[in-house]
């Protein structure tokens, strides 16, 4: 059991590792029960959510890729390679997008249940309550899901900005794997911040002047995001993992734990 204290130095490195962090779950039953049923309402929400974000984005451009150009003749060819690499731009770009989409509300519906978690993997870890924290409630829950939705805002913009920027060669792939892996972190963040009520601002200036810890937490989850078909699978296993991960870090890093 740790305790917390801000003013004495740590007795450990500040980070938490990833193991670390999966092995404290399977210490406590509470938090493994809470994992399963939060891996299963995300995988489901999410598998939903992205089925019919396709079947909307298809139904509105699918027309334009159902006939491929005619290729009887020679300079027609290069059309047709213009199409089909158009095509599947269209393809990767759209399900990356449902996926974001899909996961985003499913996010923003399960926010108060990886609170939660967070809380407490949060008490587990520290022992004791301290001040300044926000107690489980049903106005709580309320100012919680509001939170998720103004992080799932975040969220659809930096999705635009990453179409944009997707666009600018080299430059343009590195700028979008940065944004989701901030933005990775912003999610997490939130849940621990939400136990003392933090606004979306300084959810923003920690995720700023932790840029070196917030990579970190971003990283994986951001790689993970990126991965075809198997995204949505992958996230909702270790979404729970990734919140308790970042729970341990962010007391580590606050100087709440010792």
């Amino acid at each position: 059991m740790h305790t917390c204290s801000a003013s004495s130095p740590p007795a450990r490195p500040p980070w938490v590792s990833l193991g670390y962090a999966a092995k404290f779950i399977f210490r406590y039953p509470k938090l493994i029960t809470l994992s399963l049923l939060l891996i299963a309402s995300t995988g489901i929400l999410t598998w939903v959510g992205a089925y019919g974000s396709l079947n909307l984005i298809d139904s509105l451009v699918g027309e334009f890729f159902a006939q491929p150009p005619e290729t009887s003749h020679f300079w027609q060819w290069p059309l047709f390679w213009g199409w089909t690499g158009i095509r599947w731009l269209f393809l990767i770009v759209s399900r990356l997008i449902a996926f974001y989409l899909a996961f985003l509300l499913a996010y923003c519906l399960t926010t108060p249940g990886y609170v939660f978690l967070s809380y407490l993997a949060a008490n587990r870890f520290t022992g004791q309550a301290r001040d300044g924290e926000a107690t489980m409630s049903v106005s709580g829950i309320l100012v919680d899901l509001l939170e998720g939705i103004k992080i799932g805002g975040v969220g659809l913009l930096a999705t635009l900005v990453a179409l944009v920027a997707n666009f600018i060669p080299v430059v343009g792939q590195a700028a979008v794997f940065l944004i989701y892996v901030f933005y990775s972190a912003l999610m997490f963040i939130d849940f621990p911040a939400s136990r003392y009520r933090w606004k979306l601002g300084r959810k923003l200036s920690w995720v700023r002047l932790h840029r070196s810890q917030a990579f970190q937490l971003g990283l994986l989850p951001a790689v993970i995001s990126m991965i075809p078909v198997f995204n949505v699978f992958f996230m909702a296993l270790l979404f729970p993992l990734f919140t308790v991960h970042t729970t341990l870090n962010y007391l580590s890093i606050e100087g709440r734990c010792s």
